[in-house]
């Protein structure tokens, strides 16, 4: 059984750290040492942060800012009347979770928004996040409710 003060790795399998700018007769090390000729990156303690171009001016600050990404936007699954028209049957439950496992929705994101594009003939139950003016008003026309979740 070995003892662990007699423990160290196998022989050849740990390699010893190339000792660099230590004297010509290190075999790594006379002079330059690695770091090539003058300029910046031969110098002791350097650190070029990712980026800098040696005070050129950067590539992201040569190009034309365009535009604005609000951070805060809500962005909502969005589905028509006339999707939900063709999918369900009359007195059926509409929920994200049944349109996402039926295909209709994909990426559910924030919620379901409901639009009102084409026409609606059943009437159903809508849970959803947000719904337009014309959906609200054509599910209540065709006999349902539209709930805000």
């Amino acid at each position: 059984m070995p003892r662990l003060d007699d423990l160290a790795p196998r022989p050849g399998s740990a390699k010893r750290r190339k000792r660099v700018g230590r004297g010509y007769g290190s075999g790594r090390g006379g002079h330059e040492v690695g770091r090539g000729t003058k300029g910046q990156g031969s110098r002791s303690g350097v650190t070029v942060r990712p980026g800098f171009e040696g005070g050129q001016t950067p590539i992201w600050m040569r190009f034309p800012k365009r535009g604005f990404k609000n951070p805060s936007r809500v962005e909502y699954a969005v589905v028509n009347v006339e999707q939900l028209d063709k999918r369900f049957s009359d007195g059926d439950q509409v929920t994200l979770a049944e349109l996402v496992r039926l295909g209709v929705v994909r990426d559910p994101k924030a919620g379901l928004k409901v639009l009102g594009r084409g026409a609606l003939t059943k009437s159903l139950t809508v849970k959803a996040a947000r719904f337009s003016v014309t959906a609200r008003e054509k599910i209540a026309a065709a006999g349902g409710s539209a709930e805000e979740v």
